[in-house]
């Protein structure tokens, strides 16, 4: 038989047969605005004049982010916009906004191999192309922050908040945009600015920051950032990343922001013949290992899907009918369709099945083949799913043995997996954690 122990608490976004209809309805739509100041060209630090510039860090940082999401979430959405620019290209004709994208795609859009190429080389023609510039100054009206957040919303106006995640992220190291204001001019600007942020937020828009230190001077949130995101008191201090944090920090902060917290798997749990209820299964933590290559179509970004064919070694006829498999016993060639082998390997008509009790001290270390998975009652395909998984763990906590701690969530049940897995089918033992 072959064995798939990986194959029962998979990702569902790993699996082939996935609902493509629940994907869309989980997906993100981000814009990133980048701060394209004179600033942002500076060298990050004092040490040496050819350091990486803050922008060619965002660029690498964004390019990373995309080169994940192209595989691992490809039907998420992004936006690439640069602010503070000399030339503009956006919907509404805001100056110092110029929204960055490639042909034969919508400027929020799915990410695909030109947009990832073309903007991974965006520092060469940035300049002579787009161009920089402070875009508020002593003495103008220009409130270019204030346009892009109009322009990223107005980007983000497709989809329903409802089942959609749409964010703002705004990458700069400029802490005080108005800082060369003065007088009513400056209250003004910082008060529509914040205004705008606001109103986006109550759209259902999530605006994030990614802040950058200057060599010079770590970055002061409370100058006007700290009011735009609507952060208070401690959280000022803890949205801060430390003046030290190297690249490999940031690439690995964003990618953090881009994992969604979501439940790993649904499950129907057989508790007797009669009785089945349905399951979530959430975990902790999972090793990080390589990802299996995905070959993708550089125009449609779909996926390469190999084919194989059966043909006749005597004829060379192409052979449609599903293949017999066959087993030699007592001198007999016994014969299997695909779909009896199937059945054969099948332990149960259910993801999971209760198939008894023992006492903790039975379970030993090396019975656990992986990281813990905690599973969580759900009521939206089997209703009282929870009512009865609380009694079921209720009696267990009663019937237990003098040496059970509990901990956490008495709702939860970790799953101590040391039977054998066939296909994507599993022998299991819980026990409360």
């Amino acid at each position: 038989m072959d064995l798939d122990p990986e194959g029962l608490f998979r990702d569902d976004s790993d699996e082939d047969d996935d609902n493509v209809q629940e994907r869309e309805a989980n997906k993100e739509m981000v814009v990133y605005l980048i701060d394209a100041s004179p600033k942002m060209f500076t060298p990050a630090t004092k040490a040496d004049e050819k350091e990486e510039t803050h922008f060619h860090t965002i660029v690498n940082c964004i390019t990373h982010a995309l080169k994940t999401q192209i595989i691992g979430r490809s039907y998420d959405e992004v936006a690439i916009c640069f602010f503070n620019t000399k030339e503009k290209k956006n919907l509404q004709e805001l100056a110092g906004v110029y929204v960055y994208n490639v042909t034969e795609r919508e400027p929020l859009d799915r990410p695909d191999a030109r947009l990832i190429k073309e903007f991974s080389c965006i520092e060469d023609s940035f300049m002579s192309n787009i161009g920089s510039r402070y875009g508020i100054t002593s003495g103008s009206r220009e409130n270019t922050l204030y346009n892009a957040l109009w322009v990223a919303q107005a980007l983000l106006r497709k989809g329903s908040v409802k089942t959609v995640s749409k964010r703002i992220v705004i990458f700069t190291n400029e802490d005080d945009p108005f800082g060369g204001l003065t007088g009513a001019v400056k209250t003004d600007m910082i008060r529509t600015t914040i205004q705008r942020a606001r109103d986006a937020q109550d759209l259902g828009l999530s605006i994030e920051l990614l802040p950058l230190s200057r060599p010079d001077e770590e970055f002061n949130m409370s100058l006007f950032y700290a009011d735009l995101i609507g952060l208070e008191g401690d959280e000022i201090v803890d949205y801060l990343p430390s003046s030290g944090e190297k690249l490999e920090d940031m690439t690995n902060q964003l990618k953090k922001r881009m994992m969604k917290k979501r439940k790993v798997k649904t499950l129907a749990f057989a508790i007797t013949n009669d009785v089945c209820i349905e399951v979530n299964t959430y975990a902790l933590i999972r090793p990080t290992t390589p990802g299996a290559i995905t070959w993708l179509d550089s125009i449609s970004n779909l996926p390469l899907k190999a084919e194989r064919s059966f043909i006749c070694n005597d004829t060379g006829a192409l052979l449609q009918d599903p293949q017999k498999r066959f087993q030699v016993y007592n001198d007999k060639i016994v014969k299997f369709s695909t779909r009896e082998l199937s059945d054969v390997k099948r332990v149960s008509s259910h993801h999971l099945r209760l198939l008894g009790f023992k006492p903790l001290d039975y379970l030993k270390d090396y019975h656990n083949l992986r990281p813990s998975t905690f599973i969580y009652p759900s009521d939206e395909q089997i209703f009282g799913s929870t009512r009865v998984f609380v009694a079921l763990h209720s009696s267990m906590r009663r019937l237990g043995s003098e040496g059970m701690q509990l901990k956490g969530d008495v709702s939860f049940v970790e799953i101590s997996l040391y039977a054998i897995v066939i296909s994507n089918y599993s022998s299991l033992v819980i026990r409360p954690c």
